[in-house]
């Protein structure tokens, strides 16, 4: 083996950023069901009372926020650890 490649491989920087990787992975799993649990109550928010549920608008804006920083980070396109180990994204986060 050769010391290149053999140094890729014992990079200690690299193990620990598919951790986090793997972390994001599986809270992203999360994320997808309580996407899913949003919609569903924001759907029968309207069908009962003809509104929109003002606070779920906002949950559900900063929820597509923070899956865009999940997305970045575990696609290599940003090195920004999102939440928990950052704040929650704000309603005036832009992408």
């Amino acid at each position: 083996m050769n010391n290149n490649l053999k140094q890729h491989l014992f990079n200690s920087n690299t193990w620990l950023r598919g951790f986090f990787m793997l972390l994001y992975v599986l809270i992203y799993c999360v994320v997808k069901v309580v996407v899913g649990a949003v919609v569903l109550f924001q759907f029968g928010t309207l069908l009962v009372t003809g509104d929109l549920n003002p606070r779920l608008l906002a949950f559900g804006q900063t929820l597509s926020l923070y899956t865009y920083q999940i997305m970045q980070y575990i696609t290599y396109n940003n090195d920004y650890k999102p939440f928990p180990l950052n704040p929650w994204p704000k309603e005036t986060d832009n992408p």
